[in-house]
């Protein structure tokens, strides 16, 4: 069967096709700037060259109609009818208390992730978009919602409460969500695999570490804490947003600089983070890195906290669960950047991480980078959130 995975943005859409027998990706693709000047369509076939098309995109209905007439276009395309495509998985941001598994939409599904679109305003209401627009163009295609915040429900209730008055949970559903759980899920997942263990003996942390980063305790193959909350704004430092601060620096900035609550939110989401600190030097990591040896002292600023974070969380987790068996770095910054992994294993000594600095230096593939004698194992772990979206798709359509 052949697997069409959707990831929809506010402004954007990702798009993979999968065969599901083979687990080979046949396409993939992106829309751009979908509702703004200058959007396109890039558009990669297996095995051809990138395919760039600049052309109006006024919304996510013409995105879709543009996506399929990419995978089946005469001379680049790689179905000959959408018949060919069993079924289209979705990635839904946030899917609140009621889905703890990927499931079949249907009407009661897309009434519930509506319903919890005030916890995710950016990013629900473009995912429905996109359902939309798939079950227009492929009326009878089975449509399968895969949720970020799935795989962390299973943390118990000790985990995901704030200290708010309980009636603010009962009233509201405010708590601890979790994000990046489809990339966590994997790679843990993919993590018992290499060490050719059965994930339930395996206490194990997982980082997800880019733009936006989280850090999971999975002990079992349940996840029982992660970093971020009732939004992706808690947690970790990232490349924009804050990660954890006291809330009352909230009203302090507004009274401050005479600022609104939406004023002072854009802040702290898309000013704040690593680039804040780098005194706006900076969101991408690997301009950082280059500061940070060049003797930048922002680049240095925002790299240094960054990891200290990590090592505050890894020694959290580590706690929670009595101990840790292997830590797992994943995503832009976690399999790709060495540099900054070592900062953060330097800060590990305390649980006996040892980290091989030649084995260190791998960008992007899976592989063991901690020594023999590592009383923890060190692992990078690339994830593949499409091809689990894939994987959950299949198993509900076959």
């Amino acid at each position: 069967m052949k697997i069409l995975v959707i990831n929809c943005g506010s402004s954007s859409l990702k798009f993979q096709l999968i065969d599901s027998e083979s687990e080979q990706v046949i396409c993939k693709g992106l829309c751009e700037r979908i509702g703004i000047d200058g959007s396109r369509i890039v558009y990669t076939p297996e095995g051809k060259d990138k395919i760039t098309v600049e052309t109006p995109m006024p919304d996510h209905n013409k995105a879709i109609e543009l996506v399929i007439e990419a995978l089946t276009n005469k001379e680049n395309g790689v179905v000959a009818s959408l018949d060919e495509i069993g079924a289209v998985g979705h990635r839904i941001v946030h899917g609140g208390e009621k889905f703890t598994e990927s499931v079949v939409i249907n009407d009661e599904v897309i009434k519930a992730i509506e319903d919890v679109s005030d916890l995710a305003p950016l990013h629900n209401p473009a995912n429905l978009i996109g359902i939309k627009a798939c079950m227009n163009a492929m009326p009878g295609v089975p449509m399968v919602a895969v949720f970020d915040t799935a795989f962390h429900q299973t943390m118990p209730e000790n985990a995901y409460l704030y200290g708010l008055h309980y009636s603010y949970y009962e009233k509201y559903g405010i708590r601890r969500y979790g994000f990046h759980g489809t990339s966590h899920s994997y790679v843990s997942k993919r993590a018992a695999e290499i060490l050719g263990k059965d994930i339930k003996d395996l206490k194990l942390i997982v980082c997800h570490l880019g733009n936006g980063a989280s850090v999971s305790a999975v002990k079992g193959g349940k996840c029982i804490d992660t970093s971020m909350g009732l939004t992706p704004l808690e947690g970790l430092i990232m490349g924009t947003r804050t990660g954890d601060i006291d809330p009352s620096v909230v009203e302090f900035i507004m009274k401050k600089e005479n600022l609104s609550v939406a004023e002072v939110n854009n802040i702290l989401n898309k000013k704040s983070g690593v680039f804040g600190l780098s005194n706006e030097l900076s969101s991408d990591f690997r301009d950082l890195e280059d500061g940070y040896l060049s003797g930048n002292e922002g680049a240095k600023r925002a790299v240094d906290t960054f990891a200290y974070r990590v090592v505050k969380y890894i020694g959290a987790y580590t706690a929670a669960m009595g101990g840790v068996d292997a830590i797992c770095f994943t995503a832009g910054v976690g399999e790709n950047s060495g540099f900054t992994r070592k900062i953060i294993i330097d800060g590990l000594g305390f649980i006996g991480a040892s980290l091989n600095e030649e084995a260190n230096t791998v960008r992007g593939k899976e592989e063991i980078i901690s020594n023999p004698d590592s009383k923890v194992t060190l692992m990078v772990v690339p994830t593949n959130e499409e091809l689990a979206i894939a994987r959950d798709t299949y198993a509900l359509c076959k």
